[in-house]
């Protein structure tokens, strides 16, 4: 069996034996966890209207919000397994659900974005040591692998399930108070999470063969930060700013700097050998570019409704219902899938429909606030994610002999993260920029008068067309709100269809890329592409 964190636990007893002790409150105390875990990932969604409101912030800052939580969880996936291994899963999911308090007060605290950006920071830190700790828990005191799938199964479950209910739960305090009132929530799960913790779960460790690669985990952290920075700041800074330019430069320096690291490593965090495996490296590259597609639409959506048509937050939430309910609703269906299907043909499946949900989605009239339009193409991407999500590591793994099944959960949960973090980094980079073009293009233009021309002008310089389609009715500038609007509306439709491709361009690689890959060992398994290869392993992945 594979774990979150690349831990490879043996099959342990037959599927009747008894359960070891401490394994039902164990695995409570787990989901509890993990529901936590993915409501602080999820809380922004619905939030980014009153945040541009409240804390005056442009399109780039909002985009760190939800990129500051994911680099934090991809930076240090790897190394918050070993620390599991290492001092115990229990010690690390408490110091991950006490992180995650910490981060949800100082965001309940915000005077500013930027100090929002350290709490989102904070609590991707604690996420990232929660899902490896919390999921690796239950399964090193699973016995069989029948007991182990439902266990593994119900974690996923209550993942799905924070995934789909913390926007909505965001939206509802917000309504009835303020955006700062959700975090206070979110501080008090994550207390009640840490208890029951402490009092219900079973320690377990697994300290052999476990060390540090701390040459790769820095060159890796540093150089994917740069390259973000640069991704991030270029709509708004310019792409030939001298901050950009060195970000990327530096960035992919310290990135060329991992991969020497790792080839030459003893214990590397990220095994480059993998993708010599052809199988491999395609259900990885479509991993990335799938989930970017996902993330990348969801982020679009929670713009498109905040900032840009400023909706209310309880409809936002409603929405995401759509995109992130099916992956819980499936979870019997994709499972029975699995043993059913060949992994890669429902990987495909998954892609082509989160294609088709985003390409209906560039058809939204940005000046029609009904939901009405969002519901198909919502479902249609919710769907494929559930299809998709737990596919693409049974594919990986299924390419690969037993003996590496651990490296190439860990590798594919990283890359799959990677690919989160790159959706709305690229989404708000195409839809920014795009917006910003076709408003200072069509300002020209406008008949507006010229003291509302200019000042519109300057703070689009400044802040970006989102600035002034937030402008109150009497502020200079604010006769150029329907401008603004429009050159939104453009943008984030732009970048749907870059989402829409993405998302096509996954169901491609899976399609044809395992062109001459027999299935091997009965249906749901995935060759590794060597005739002599032992039994393929299936396996399960984080959402």
């Amino acid at each position: 069996m594979t774990l979150n964190n690349g831990t490879v636990v043996s099959p342990g007893p037959t599927a009747g034996a008894a359960r070891t002790p401490g394994y039902a409150a164990t695995l409570a105390a787990a989901c509890g966890a993990v529901f936590v875990a993915q409501v602080a990932n999820a809380l922004p969604a619905s939030l980014n209207g009153l945040f541009q409101e409240d804390l005056h912030t442009h399109g780039s800052q909002l985009t760190w919000i939800t990129a500051a939580f994911m680099i934090a969880v991809v930076c240090f996936e790897f190394t918050f397994g070993v620390l599991g291994d290492l001092f115990g899963r229990r010690r690390l999911v408490v110091a991950g659900t006490a992180l995650v308090a910490v981060g949800s007060t100082v965001a309940a605290l915000a005077p500013t974005v930027q100090v929002l950006w350290i709490g989102a920071g904070l609590n991707g830190l604690g996420a990232g040591a929660m899902f490896p700790g919390s999921l690796t828990a239950i399964t090193a005191l699973s016995r069989g692998m029948r007991q182990r799938a439902h266990a593994v199964a119900l974690w996923s479950g209550f993942l799905s399930a924070g995934a789909a209910v913390s926007p909505l739960v965001g939206g509802m305090f917000a309504k009835i108070g303020s955006w700062r009132g959700s975090f206070w929530v979110l501080v008090g799960l994550a207390l009640v999470s840490m208890v029951l913790t402490m009092v219900l779960a079973t320690e377990s460790k697994a300290p052999q063969s476990r060390r540090f690669d701390v040459s790769g985990q820095i060159t890796f952290a540093v150089g994917l930060v740069l390259v973000l920075f640069g991704a991030v700041e270029g709509p708004e800074s310019g792409w030939g700013t001298l901050p950009v330019m060195l970000s990327f430069a530096l960035g992919v320096c310290f990135l060329a700097g991992f991969v020497v690291v790792e080839l030459g490593a003893d214990s590397p965090i990220f095994d480059l050998k993998l993708f010599r495996n052809r199988a491999f490296t395609v259900s990885s590259a479509a991993a990335v570019i799938g989930m970017l597609a996902f993330l990348g639409a969801c982020f679009a959506t929670s713009m498109w409704m905040g900032p840009v048509q400023h909706q209310d937050p309880m409809r936002v939430g409603i929405l995401f219902l759509l995109l992130q309910g099916p992956a819980f609703v499936l979870i019997p269906v994709v499972s029975r899938l699995l043993h059913q299907v060949a992994p890669a043909w429902l990987l495909t499946s998954g892609f082509v429909l989160m294609a088709a949900g985003c390409l209906l989605f560039t058809r939204l009239d940005v000046n029609d606030p009904g939901l009405g339009a969002f519901i198909a193409p919502a479902l249609l991407i919710g769907i494929g994610f559930a299809l998709s999500i737990s596919s693409v590591t049974a594919v990986a793994l299924n390419s690969v002999p037993p003996n590496l099944a651990g490296m190439a959960s860990a590798t594919t949960n990283m890359l799959r993260d990677l690919g989160f973090v790159l959706g709305p980094v690229v989404v708000g980079a195409v839809a920014l920029s795009n917006a910003g073009s076709t408003f200072a293009t069509n300002l020209s233009g406008a008949g507006l008068p010229t003291a509302q021309r200019a000042a519109a002008r300057e703070i689009a310089a400044t802040d970006g067309p989102l600035a002034v389609n937030s402008l109150p009715p009497t502020a200079p500038g604010s006769a150029a709100h329907g401008l603004a609007l429009d050159a939104l509306g453009s943008g984030f439709s732009t970048a749907y269809l870059v989402c829409g491709v993405a998302a096509a361009v996954a169901a491609a690689l899976t399609a044809f890329g395992m062109i001459g890959l027999h299935p091997h060992g009965g249906a749901g398994h995935e060759v590794t592409g060597h005739e002599d290869s032992p039994e393929p392993v299936a396996g399960t992945a984080r959402p």
